[in-house]
């Protein structure tokens, strides 16, 4: 759980701002979108499928 402590003296926006990059930082929201419906077996494969032929491009271009 990512949590930011605000300052006496800080600004909302400040705290908002530092909240923003450790919650980026700790990759949350890449793994709520991943998360945000169910993704049946069969999708699953074929989103890994699409990755691997991605990657197979990008190393073949290299």
């Amino acid at each position: 759980m990512t949590q930011v402590i605000v300052g006496e003296n800080e600004h909302i926006e400040s705290a908002l701002r530092r909240f923003k990059r450790e919650v980026s930082k700790a990759g949350i929201f890449p793994d709520m979108r991943k998360h945000r419906h169910f993704e049946t077996p069969l999708e699953k494969r074929k989103r890994k499928e699409i990755a691997k032929h991605r990657q197979s491009k990008r190393s073949f271009r290299n």
